[in-house]
Formats: C-alpha cells, sequence, structure tokens
C-alpha cells in the first residue's frame, strides 16, 4: 500500500518537504509559505503520522514508500530531524532521483552498537510512556523538552500536530533514532549536492552537521543564527533563504 495524500503548493522548481516526528505535512505552516514563493512544494505525511498513521515502516522502508509516489523527474529533497534522516535514506537509495539534497538538524546516525541499542530501548520506553499518557499529555510533555524551549507558540503548529498515539509509538519503534545504522561511509560515496543545515544555539545538532559535512564530499554546512533543533519554526525566513541559495 502506497503512502496517501501528497500535496502541492506553489510553483517554481519540484521541492519535497519531510516533517519531524510527531508533525505533519501541514507543519511548519509559515516555512512552508516562503518557500512556495520560489518552488512547488510538495509535502505528504511520514508513516505513523496523519493519513499515514496506520502505516509502520522502517527508515529504509520509508524511503522506498516515498519512491512509489513522488515525481519521477529529479526533485529537490529536504527533511528536518526523522525527515532528515528518511531523506538520507532515500538519497543512499535512490540518488538518481534527486537534484539536490537539504537536511536540518538530522544525523548520520550512532556508530557505536552499545549506543545504539541503548537508544532503542529508551525510545520503546517512549512508545510505551505515549501509548499509555495519550496523545496531548504526550505532545506536552515533548514541546517542554529543552531542544523546543525556543520555539514559538503557534497554534495553528499545535494542531498540525500528528493525533494517533499508537501511529507515533510505531514511529519511534520502527524509525526512531536506535533503529539507525551508521551512514557515514555509505554516505562517502553519495555525489548528491547536499546542504547540511542545524540551529546554531543546538549544540547536539551542530556536531552532527559536521559529521555529515566530513562524510559527504562537496557538501556545504550553514548554521541558523539565533535557532536551536526547529530551526525552520524559530527563523524560517533565514532558513529559506538558505535553502534558496542551492
Amino acid at each position: 500500500m502506497s503512502l496517501l495524500g501528497l500535496e502541492r503548493a506553489g510553483s517554481g522548481p519540484a521541492l519535497v518537504w519531510l516533517h519531524g516526528f510527531t508533525q505533519t505535512k501541514r507543519s511548519s505552516h509559515r516555512f512552508r509559505s516562503i518557500l512556495a514563493g520560489s518552488y512547488e512544494v510538495l509535502t505528504i505525511d511520514l508513516p505513523g503520522h496523519g493519513e499515514n498513521a496506520e502505516r509502520s515502516a522502517s527508515l529504509e522502508d520509508t524511503a522506498d514508500l516515498l519512491a512509489e509516489v513522488l515525481p519521477a523527474e529529479p526533485f529537490i529533497l529536504a527533511g528536518y530531524s526523522l525527515g532528515g534522516r528518511v531523506a538520507l535514506h532515500f538519497a543512499l537509495r535512490h540518488p538518481q532521483r534527486l537534484n539536490h539534497l537539504v537536511v536540518l538538524s538530522a544525523t548520520p546516525g550512532i556508530a557505536s552498537d552499545e549506543e545504539r541499542r541503548a537508544r532503542r530501548e529508551r525510545d520503546e520506553k517512549l512508545a510505551d510512556r505515549l501509548e499509555a499518557i495519550g496523545i496531548d499529555t504526550f505532545l506536552d510533555e515533548w514541546l517542554a523538552q529543552p531542544m523546543f524551549s525556543s520555539v514559538p507558540h503557534d497554534a495553528a503548529e499545535r494542531a498540525a500536530r500528528s493525533r494517533d498515539a499508537h501511529g507515533l509509538a510505531n514511529s519511534l519503534r520502527q524509525a526512531g533514532t536506535g533503529t539507525q545504522g551508521d551512514l557515514t561511509e555509505p554516505l562517502r560515496q553519495l555525489s548528491t549536492p547536499t546542504s547540511i543545515l542545524a540551529g546554531a544555539k543546538d549544540e547536539k545538532f551542530t556536531y552532527e552537521a559536521m559529521r555529515l559535512s566530513e562524510a559527504i564530499a562537496g557538501s556545504t554546512r550553514h548554521l541558523v543564527a539565533d535557532a536551536g533543533h526547529a530551526a525552520h519554526l524559530e527563523q524560517p525566513q533565514r532558513v529559506a533563504d538558505l535553502v534558496a541559495m542551492i
């Protein structure tokens, strides 16, 4: 079964935007509206989210599911956090489909098997808690994390979050960070032009951006001033301007 609900907005070169965990294709409305002034922006709900909440898929399988519904002609693929990790897998599995890759707040993966196993265990516990406490309480807790402390309050953004606790739990179990192998070596073979973005105040992911830029030959790395993990929500114009530089 293919993924449902591919949507398009704006006109120009095709740019596919992949959302982060708990978000949907309707998230990041300010950022997407800026992009739609220069691009045809395509969005879709990832497995476990929105219209595709009942779908469960690994990062690799998600990349292949996207390949079934995204344009056949080369396009720009951009993704944030979970969406960025999916984008990396898509680029490795379907490089001929892309003319540029953009990842924001993404990681090449956890190198240590032990640390990766520990992360899977944490994500499993988080998935169990999500199902136990329900979506509203979970979103309150998720968005209260320090990594999102500088994200401005936006009722439309909250309303656009995914509402299916079981779907999000399955996303953690099947496509959480702990499920991702270390992509450092495979990425050394990637020839797709790549832009790597991170919020300048996001210490962890500025380091991950450095790891990605060292692995992907010829890539460019940009730090978004006055922004943390969700830089496209905090500084939508600045992130859109960086995308427009490709």
